[in-house]
């Protein structure tokens, strides 16, 4: 079993190369246009020793991992999209690590908006972004759009902003319906969708 400093350092290095692969392939422009196979790859990865960590240890909480090695863990769950069992369990524990004080609430609320936007339903505190319908990147359907604001207060994350569409180019409607016909049909294969 690791110590506590083996398994920050673990934690620590997963995100890194996560970080590190993304911020490679962003620079040689191919995150565009569907989920890269080398980034995919390093998210399965880590989704693997994830399960394990969990397993053993459950949440990774502050007080076992450190502020930056639970935040790793929160970062390596959040790009398992390929793993929604995963990202369910991780749901769970980490709003009891949250509501305990040993991870940021903030964190529970993009993860719980992110499993929801892949369930293909409304979010609840507005953190995933992605085109609508006219193929603006904007908020996501949201559970409560006059309470979002009064939702996000309460696990610490301030009022929705403006999308910012006046400073955007909307992408042309081809795009958007293979986007999303993309999405659709990932989402399907992993399992967000029956």
């Amino acid at each position: 079993m690791p110590t506590r400093l083996t398994l920050r350092t673990e934690l620590l290095a997963m995100r890194e190369e996560d970080l590190t692969v993304r911020e490679r392939l962003l620079q040689a422009g191919q995150l565009e246009g569907g989920y890269h196979p080398e980034m995919e790859a390093v998210h399965i990865r880590n989704a693997a020793r994830m399960r394990e960590i969990l397993s053993q240890h459950g949440w990774p909480t502050r007080t076992l991992v450190g502020v930056d090695g639970e935040e790793a863990a929160w970062l390596v769950v959040m790009h398992a999209i390929g793993d929604p069992n995963l990202q369910r369990k991780s749901l769970a524990l980490l709003e009891n690590a949250a509501w305990a004080g040993e991870a940021p609430t903030w964190q529970f609320a993009c993860l719980a908006d992110r499993i929801a936007f892949f369930d293909g339903r409304p979010q609840r505190y507005g953190t995933q972004v992605d085109w609508d319908d006219e193929g603006y990147l904007s908020v996501c359907r949201l559970e409560d759009p006059a309470r979002v604001n009064e939702l996000r207060a309460t696990v610490g994350l301030g009022p929705l902003e403006r999308t910012g569409r006046d400073r955007q180019t909307p992408i042309d409607p081809e795009s958007l319906r293979r986007h999303r016909e993309k999405g659709e049909a990932w989402a399907r294969k992993v399992g967000w969708r029956k």
